[in-house]
């Protein structure tokens, strides 16, 4: 069942208010309902009507400051503004309202009325198709980056299972390219926060002298070349995840701030004074045994345990055998797809390889590896000769 177009009339002239009623109730779509006073209409503007029509000279009304109330508390809704006065500064004021519909009472009025409804409808279902898209898209995706049928793989979905729809901190445990970031993007994206920012930042890749702006942001003039002010990835962020990847090589001098912002969701831009309250779920990532790090004062101890609110620990492709066939027919199939090529298998030979060797760089090298054997092969079957490894 598709859901009803909600319409607000605004208008205390009852007979031209239920006029304009009994012209819209003719297409089914629209729930329709009629108020003669703006304190009413008022009171019921957290129904969030789709549309409202609004007499802007009733009596004892300020158009501009229901408009603004509705601006407020109902940014969704589309106004159209109806008035028997046609005055240019009148016109003028409600376009810097964000109002593109104004009638003048006229002969023509209800024509104009029925036209500009209808492009606002197409508007109106077309923004709730794509909501509809969007959400089958992530419903569909949600795991599909996460490949295999693996014990190992099933006890790591349910792990994020559980986690997804919590607003916990997670810490992700694994060797390099066991594939951190999809974990934290499958958690991510099937959150509540699903539909606000997801930002990744790599301690690791990014000079240690210029983390802490990076993270914090900056005010202008805050050191030399800070030439305007920067908001930092905190707060780029906000309401949604932060996705701080290899957390072990966050120097010791900037773990208190980092625990400072887990505590307490504040952020101090450098060279600033003005805390910002932020709304960031974190998830971190690291491929460090943290608590060794902590034994041996490199990492604080009640960083690591403010961060550890739910541990993931992702297993080496080593201990997920049964997948890397899966894998490598994932990889050659995306990348023949990339590369316009045509159909390509593994021989036997090529197979009993794959599954032959430990995979110390993981799904990363074992991505490269299919890549690299797509490349040196001839015809139609992937031979032995063809995969090799660094």
């Amino acid at each position: 069942m598709k859901s009803l177009i909600k319409i607000f009339i605004l208008e205390d002239d009852v007979f031209y208010a239920n006029s304009i009623k009994t012209m819209l109730s003719k297409d089914d779509r629209f729930e329709l309902t009629i108020f003669h006073n703006p304190v009413d209409f008022l009171k019921n503007i957290h129904l969030l009507p789709d549309i409202v029509t609004l007499d802007y000279n009733m009596e004892g009304l300020n158009g501009v400051d229901v408009l603004k109330r509705i601006k407020q508390l109902s940014p969704q809704t589309h106004p159209i503004i109806i008035s028997g006065q046609q005055d240019v500064s009148v016109v003028v004021k409600l376009y810097d309202l964000g109002v593109k519909e104004y009638l003048p009472k006229d002969q023509h009025t209800f024509i104009k009325l029925q036209q500009s409804i209808k492009s606002i409808v197409e508007q109106i279902s077309s923004s709730r198709e794509l909501e509809v898209l969007k959400e089958r898209l992530i419903e569909r995706e949600k795991y599909t980056k996460i490949i295999g049928e693996s014990p190992a793989v099933l006890k790591l979905l349910r792990l994020i299972q559980k986690v997804e729809k919590t607003d916990y901190q997670v810490l992700i445990n694994g060797e390099s390219g066991t594939g951190k970031e999809l974990v934290a993007e499958a958690i991510h994206y099937h959150s509540n926060r699903k539909k606000k920012p997801f930002v990744k930042v790599n301690m690791a890749a990014i000079p240690e002298e210029l983390l802490e702006s990076e993270l914090f942001g900056h005010e202008k003039g805050a050191f030399t070349g800070a030439d305007s002010r920067r908001i930092g990835r905190f707060e780029e962020a906000d309401e949604g995840t932060i996705f701080l990847d290899e957390i072990g090589e966050l120097d010791f001098t900037l773990q208190p701030k980092l625990l400072r912002v887990l505590q307490e969701q504040v952020v101090q831009r450098l060279g600033g004074n003005r805390e910002i309250e932020l709304n960031v779920r974190v998830i971190a990532a690291t491929n460090k045994d943290l608590p060794k790090l902590v034994e041996q004062g490199k990492f604080r101890e009640d960083l690591y345990y403010r961060l550890q609110g739910f541990m993931i620990t992702i297993p080496p492709l080593r201990e997920r055998e049964n997948d890397v066939l899966i894998l490598a027919n994932h990889f050659l199939k995306d990348f023949l797809r990339k590369q316009l090529e045509d159909e390509k298998v593994f021989s036997k030979e090529a197979k009993a390889k794959l599954l032959s060797h430990t995979w110390p760089g993981n799904i990363r090298e074992l991505k490269t590896a299919v890549e690299r054997s797509v490349l040196m092969s001839e015809g139609k079957e992937i031979s032995d000769e063809d995969v090799f490894f660094n």
